[in-house]
């Protein structure tokens, strides 16, 4: 992920910050508590396609 592409992305559920989890390639809201994918290197930014993050992927 370019990271002058992830300065100007943000949540669209809650207009905040979004970090790029590499391994999973998503990007993660932890403020919605949620996980964008990324498919072929284009986020996916609906909030009806993203997964809930779990109370551990919150706290790592």
């Amino acid at each position: 992920m370019d990271p002058k592409l992830l300065e100007l992305l943000v949540c669209p559920v809650t207009k905040g910050s979004l970090s790029f989890d590499r391994e999973r390639q998503e990007l993660v809201s932890r403020s919605a508590r949620l996980a964008y994918p990324v498919r072929d290197g284009i986020p996916v930014l609906l909030e009806n396609e993203a997964r809930t993050l779990t109370d551990e992927e919150l706290e790592a």
